[in-house]
């Protein structure tokens, strides 16, 4: 009897020994290293470390150029000491050199400065647009998640209005109305870019109201507007915030097309689109410096914000998360 109670007092055990021993076997753990520590921390050399490392390269990448452009735009017209609206023309058309790193234009204006101050412009009017465009498009998603029932199908009727509407054709509209308008370029490009925005919020809201917490909430008295301000929006911030950083690029192009098509920002701005718009008869005549440079600088500016929002991206959503390792 004392034999067969020693025999099942020490089974567990060996059992516990074997599994940790198969554990140890298949780098599923150890005492020294628990699973959730691993699985958190992706190895170097695995299909999850390598992803983890490419996410990391996009955001150090993405980062980098960014501040860079940044500080140049705000720094090389400040530096220069002269006007980028400033004609010479004597300096008419001059390629690259030491002088003007980035050549010269028809009116001899230098490239360099032109260029730099003109994506300065283009930047603030597209964190402008893509501002307003969130958070008009965050209203109206919160609002239709919220409400539900008519309301919520009234909001996405126009939801779909608004997209079956081109994007371009609604804002050279918006913008031939008030031509030279600063305030109708952002208009013309967040009113046509928020509904993007409207239908990521209301899935959110939609998912979070099934929560434990939101129907805890509600039990307990909470109104529709507490709820949404207390509990549903501060989970949809990081949300409406990657839709700010998505949209900034894509408010840059849509900002330099108008702007490219002489509807845009007035001439005596030096915006990206109207160096471009200025620059394309003399590509025909052999100046390929005047629409090369800027042309990269706004190339440069996209890839840099698409760096960052694609690691956000990767971080914010789950499914992506788990597949980094993250």
């Amino acid at each position: 009897m004392a034999d067969r109670c020693t025999e099942t007092a020490t089974r567990p055990h060996g059992d516990r020994d074997s599994r940790m021993g198969a554990d140890r076997a298949v780098g599923l753990g150890s005492p020294a290293e628990p699973r959730w520590r691993s699985a958190a921390r992706p190895r170097a050399g695995t299909p999850r470390g390598r992803a983890a490392g490419r996410a990391r390269s996009r955001l150090v990448a993405g980062a980098g150029l960014l501040v860079a452009l940044a500080v140049a735009a705000v720094l090389v017209p400040w530096l220069g000491g002269l006007d980028e609206r400033l004609v010479d023309y004597t300096a008419v058309r001059l390629p690259p050199s030491v002088a003007h790193p980035f050549g010269t234009d028809a009116q001899g204006r230098d490239l360099l400065l032109r260029g730099f101050a003109g994506l300065q412009v283009s930047l603030l009017v597209a964190a402008a647009c893509a501002v307003v465009s969130t958070l008009l498009g965050a209203l109206f998603g919160a609002a239709s998640g919220v409400l539900g029932g008519w309301p919520d199908r009234l909001l996405m009727r126009v939801v779909d209005t608004v997209n079956a509407v081109p994007h371009l054709l609604l804002g050279i509209v918006i913008v031939a109305l008030y031509r030279g308008s600063v305030l109708a370029v952002i208009a013309s490009i967040a009113l046509t870019h928020w509904t993007g925005v409207a239908r990521i919020v209301r899935s959110e809201v939609l998912s979070l109201r099934e929560r434990t917490f939101v129907d805890a909430a509600i039990s307990g008295g909470a109104s529709r507007w507490r709820v949404l301000r207390r509990h549903l929006l501060p989970a949809i911030v990081p949300q409406a915030a990657l839709s700010t950083v998505l949209l900034l690029p894509h408010a840059v192009w849509h900002e330099t097309a108008l702007s490219f098509l002489g509807l845009g920002l007035p001439p005596h701005l030096a915006s990206i689109g109207n160096i471009l718009g200025e620059g394309r008869a003399a590509v025909l005549l052999g100046s390929w410096w005047i629409v090369t440079f800027p042309a990269l600088l706004l190339v440069a500016s996209a890839l840099a914000v698409a760096g960052i929002a694609a690691w956000w991206r990767d971080r914010a959503l789950p499914r992506r998360r788990s597949e980094l390792g993250l």
